[in-house]
């Protein structure tokens, strides 16, 4: 067995983890409810008792890993880490092998509901016939893949990665689509192989102006950067995990309670057109990626982007490419739409698209359906 070798992997979490997940569950030690309302002061003791007794006594792990493991699953080598993925081929001879990447915090699971979609589009009466041979990594550090071992990986490292993995599947043709962390790198992707990367699409977060771009702008666009800045909220995970991601993982891998409300606090942020989170998260697959990160102990891991930041100096938006064409399923204004085509190659920027951050989990169907539409456009 050589490190190319793809193997077969089906999750099968030790029954005593489950166990001690429950146990833990059970004991858990609460907070008092500070002053303030609804979620002013960070996720309310109520509902997080309340979602943390229905994971103790409903939310059915067994189920939900019997459900995953339907899906074909594999682990192969590649740089030196064990690459978890899901290849799920479509019956569509036609089909177009697409490589999806998940963001942060979140996991493969981020897509389960996107897949029947998008291999057997017909089964489910979408208005594309376009299918889709599916390919989701795990990204390192994340889930069932292997864990860098040193600072400075990059999200070009992981494209790298990727563009490998799709070579050793033998796909010489193929799409690429992310967003958030995966926006990142299906970006990098175009830049490591264009020769076969026929497009990136991506869920948003191009085109998105920065301090650098204020002397550019017209009066009109000043207003627009002026009135960003005030929507600027929320907890800034990438400053705390750039500078004391151990410290937080400690209590995180201690505490299944510490490790859902920090998922449910970043979660419910990224749902801003939602009034409750579980209106844009379905309270199941919440819980089947806070068991993941549970089960796997990547907490901590999963980190890296923030701790070795996203672009040379620290934060910075997907870098730029015009090597292959860019669709996107959330636009935004014109300012955008400007220096997004600055530093891409803009065949997609649809109007009217709405949904939450992670939309492969809050709009799913209309998710699928806008990627479809942006590769019967290119292909």
């Amino acid at each position: 067995m050589t490190s190319a070798d793809i193997r077969q992997f089906r999750i099968d979490v030790p029954q005593s983890d489950l166990d001690d997940l429950i146990d833990r569950l059970t004991r858990a030690r609460w907070t008092r409810q500070l002053p303030g309302q609804g979620w002013e002061r960070g996720v309310p003791v109520d509902y997080l008792r309340e979602l943390s007794e229905y994971w103790r006594t409903e939310f059915d792990w067994r189920a939900k890993e019997a459900a995953l493991n339907e899906f074909p699953q594999f682990h192969t080598e590649i740089d030196g880490l064990a690459v978890h993925f899901l290849h799920v081929r479509s019956n569509d001879p036609d089909a177009l092998p697409l490589i999806l990447t998940h963001g942060w915090p979140n996991s493969f699971v981020e897509f389960t509901k996107t897949i029947p979609l998008l291999t057997n589009p017909s089964a489910h009466g979408m208005e594309s016939a376009q299918a889709f041979h599916v390919v989701i990594p795990s990204i390192p550090g994340f889930g069932f893949s292997g864990t860098p071992r040193e600072s400075g990986m990059k999200p070009r490292d992981v494209a790298r990665m990727w563009v490998e993995l799709m070579a050793r599947l033998g796909y010489d043709r193929y799409g690429a689509q992310g967003g958030d962390l995966g926006a990142y790198v299906v970006q990098e992707m175009a830049i490591a192989d264009p020769d076969h990367l026929i497009g990136v699409h991506i869920d948003g977060g191009i085109g998105l102006p920065t301090a650098a771009d204020v002397p550019t702008m017209t009066a009109e666009e000043r207003a627009e950067w002026d009135l960003m800045q005030k929507w600027q909220s929320g907890v800034n995970h990438h400053v705390l995990l750039r500078q004391a991601p151990q410290t937080f993982a400690h209590a995180w891998t201690d505490s299944p309670v510490g490790l859902l409300a920090w998922l449910v606090h970043k979660f419910n942020e990224f749902s801003p057109l939602a009034d409750h989170l579980e209106e844009a998260v379905d309270r199941d697959q919440l819980l089947t990626n806070a068991a993941v990160y549970w089960f796997t102990d990547t907490a901590a891991t999963s980190s890296w982007p923030m701790y070795n930041g996203l672009g040379d100096d620290g934060f910075a938006w997907p870098v730029g490419q015009k090597l292959v064409p860019m669709g996107v399923y959330s636009g935004g204004s014109p300012l955008m739409r400007r220096l997004a085509e600055r530093d891409n190659t803009i065949a997609y920027w649809p109007e009217g698209n709405t949904g939450n951050h992670f939309l492969a989990m809050d709009v799913p169907r209309a998710h699928a359906a806008d990627i479809q539409r942006f590769f019967d456009l290119i292909s």
